[in-house]
């Protein structure tokens, strides 16, 4: 598995990626999206974007979301999905530990945060894994398969700022 910087011809991968509902349905997206829109989400010029490939094929993603607001700029937001097919098999935990490595060494972030399904479970332990702890849990705030359902907020502070807090 390689991991390296998104290019326009990854698109049809990440279009795949997101075609499944397992997918979307973690995500803030609707299901069925359409390869212009998938493409969209990743356009963007404040959005840092890695992909894990596997034997010529994009099989996961990280993106920093990255803001132009002065006073936020040592933050970012940080969104993932992996191919179903490749669930448990360490792209999710690369993908993230080189989005951090960036983050620490490359983007001068200081804090990266998520919001998650409470129900997703292994994304939640990856998270923890690599770093990333609950703040808070948003109650019945988005809708998945036909219910309201809680996210939790979750932080990770650059390992260097941190030990001097």
């Amino acid at each position: 598995m390689k991991i390296r910087r998104l290019e326009e011809f990854d698109y049809k991968d990440l279009h795949e990626i997101y075609s499944f509902t397992s997918v979307s349905e973690n995500t803030s997206q609707l299901p069925f999206l359409s390869s212009s829109h998938v493409s969209g989400l990743f356009s963007g010029s404040e959005q840092y974007t890695l992909v894990a490939e596997a034997e010529g094929k994009v099989v996961g993603h990280v993106t920093l979301f990255l803001t132009n607001k002065v006073r936020d700029r040592h933050s970012a937001a940080i969104a993932i999905a992996v191919h179903p097919d490749s669930h448990g098999k360490g792209v999710g935990k690369s993908l993230m530990s080189e989005a951090l490595n960036q983050a620490d060494n490359w983007l001068n972030l200081v804090r990266v945060e998520l919001e998650v399904h409470s129900d997703n479970l292994s994304a939640v332990s990856l998270y923890e894994k690599v770093g990333f702890e609950v703040e808070g849990t948003k109650r019945l705030s988005t809708f998945k398969n036909g219910r309201y359902i809680d996210m939790l907020l979750m932080s990770r502070l650059h390992p260097d700022y941190r030990a001097h807090t």
